[in-house]
């Protein structure tokens, strides 16, 4: 694990989000599924969602949304990044599932979040939702999947 010098030589773009361990995640938008997706064969078809309209959001009980994150990512090679919820929201019951970061992965992040409550939760733009933390890979390759985005 990489602590925050490293961090910020890496990732400059997140220095003001730095924390010890990790990188804290800001939410962006909220989005909400509206049709059916399937995964057969490795065919990815992907739901139809449609954004919320915020920046306040309203996530009601026993629902589950799609989050991006305020910024684009750049992992670079020889590194991979593990997504962990911020407690906050867990210790509301609401959780943020994720996937792995791959090195040399490139673009938008997009979270899974849900409210387990039987209660509204209300989350802002701009709030902390999770926090990447980063490792070395050794011998790694880099990511060349369907959601890597280009470079500007």
């Amino acid at each position: 694990m990489l602590g925050e010098k490293e961090l910020i030589k890496l990732f400059p773009e997140f220095s003001e989000l730095v924390q010890p361990s990790g990188i804290d995640l800001a939410l962006d938008e909220i989005f909400i599924q509206r049709s059916s997706g399937s995964l057969i064969d490795n065919e990815k078809n992907l739901p139809d969602i449609e954004a919320l309209e915020g920046p306040i959001y309203i996530l009601e009980p026993k629902t589950a949304y799609l989050a991006t994150i305020d910024r684009k990512i750049k992992i670079p090679k020889g590194y991979t990044m593990l997504y962990k919820p911020r407690s906050t929201l867990l210790r509301s019951f609401v959780s943020v599932q994720t996937a792995v970061g791959d090195p040399g992965f490139f673009g938008t992040l997009m979270f899974l979040i849900y409210n387990h409550s039987e209660f509204e939760y209300k989350i802002k733009k701009g709030d902390r939702i999770a926090q990447g933390v980063v490792f070395e890979v050794k011998g790694s390759g880099e990511y060349d999947g369907s959601y890597q985005e280009k470079e500007d």
